[in-house]
């Protein structure tokens, strides 16, 4: 195949545009997007037909059906990547069971000033400060009509709902409904991203009074009965995650997405930005990858347990491996999502963790996935570190 031959030179192709973080993500998706819109060409086909063919992994155990929806594999493409969803379309081939767009806000907005992108790899991680730059939601909803028209979506697709920067913490309400309301026709869930440390204030709306408003305004608009999740920040501790934990019932939400990036900078490698030159402690953002593994594995196992398994979640944070995949499902993930894993380890990622996750099903003698969810308990007595974390 193609795409593996090329696999050894992958390693360089990140490191040529080591400091064109930004720049290099953009050409990727506008590339991605032409192939998309050319998909019943000649050569669009041979290429998303070699694509196929490369990174899909098909195996009914790996399988989940969670809120009427069918997702043929776990792993995800996390929100973030594909904000405007030039290429959502295309995701599939990439051997994706399903993606998350976005965030998307009511207002289009350029974002924070560059550069706001950059890769850590003595840490395997990111920082992003990237500020929810996007077209806004006209723009994404006349996008996804197009594409869906081309092809209609083969596996489930979710937008994360975020608020624009110019819209008051009180009106936020009002921002996440439009976008609803806008894109409910062209995707199967929604996320409410209520954690991004990238966009002022957006952090305090995670508070129960911030976010009633919000989760009843979406509920009262959701005739449909689509799933609306909520995507928390892993530096919450466990009372306040109690709290929305207790909102999600009240509101009916159908799962959380756990976690969003850290601005936590404890044990990080690297000390001095290159491209700043500036104290990594001094930099803004938020970051992802390989040090937020361990807290987004613990805020799942604590979700699972608190809610006995009845609440979804999709598991995020510094999956590079099948191991780390294997480590989230058994803390309680029922599907996953990969950004920076994706990244550094290319799109080989995919079908390396499918088959690992095969393996390890077989090591554990269960003959689906499902019965792996949740099966590693926790040694953690949660009240103590709950009462820790508040004095």
């Amino acid at each position: 195949m193609f795409f593996n031959l090329v696999k050894p030179l992958y390693p360089l192709a990140l490191f040529s545009v080591k400091y064109q973080t930004e720049w290099a993500h953009r050409q990727l998706l506008q590339r991605l997007s032409h192939l998309e819109e050319s998909r019943h060409s000649q050569w669009g086909e041979k290429i998303i037909r070699t694509l196929e063919r490369s990174f899909c992994v098909q195996d009914p155990r790996l399988e989940q059906k969670i809120w009427n929806l069918t997702f043929s594999n776990p792993i995800g493409l996390a929100a973030g990547f594909d904000k405007d969803a030039q290429a959502a379309g295309i995701w599939s081939s990439f051997g994706f069971g399903f993606a998350s767009l976005g965030a998307v806000t009511q207002h289009p907005q350029a974002g924070n000033p560059t550069p706001r992108l950059f890769r850590l790899p003595q840490d395997k991680a990111a920082l992003n400060r990237l500020g929810a730059n996007n077209l806004g939601a006209v723009a994404m909803s006349e996008r996804l009509a197009e594409t869906w028209q081309r092809k209609p979506r083969s596996i489930p697709i979710g937008i994360n709902l975020c608020k624009s920067k110019i819209t008051p913490l009180e009106e936020a309400y009002q921002d996440y409904l439009f976008s609803f309301t806008k894109l409910r026709n062209w995707a199967d869930y929604f996320v409410v991203n209520v954690s991004s440390p990238n966009t002022p204030g957006l952090r305090s709306l995670q508070g129960g009074e911030q976010l009633e408003p919000i989760l009843e305004a979406l509920q009262t608009a959701n005739t449909n009965q689509q799933p609306i999740l909520i995507k928390i920040s892993p530096d919450l501790d466990f009372l306040a995650i109690e709290t929305i934990l207790q909102l999600a019932q009240t509101y009916q939400i159908s799962g959380i997405v756990a976690t969003n990036t850290t601005i936590n900078r404890t044990g990080l490698k690297t000390t001095i930005l290159p491209e700043t030159g500036r104290p990594i402690t001094e930099e803004a953002g938020g970051i992802s990858g390989k040090p937020l593994s361990k807290r987004s594995t613990e805020v799942i196992r604590f979700i699972y347990e608190q809610t006995d398994g009845k609440l979804p979640i999709v598991g995020v944070g510094g999956i590079f491996s099948a191991e780390d995949a294997w480590e989230k499902i058994q803390a309680g993930a029922s599907i996953l999502q990969v950004y920076t894993g994706w990244v550094y380890q290319g799109p080989w990622l995919i079908p390396e963790v499918l088959t690992g996750l095969l393996k390890y099903l077989d090591m554990a003698g269960y003959s689906h996935l499902s019965q792996a969810v949740g099966k590693k308990k926790s040694q953690i007595d949660w009240d103590k570190r709950t009462n820790e974390q508040t004095t």
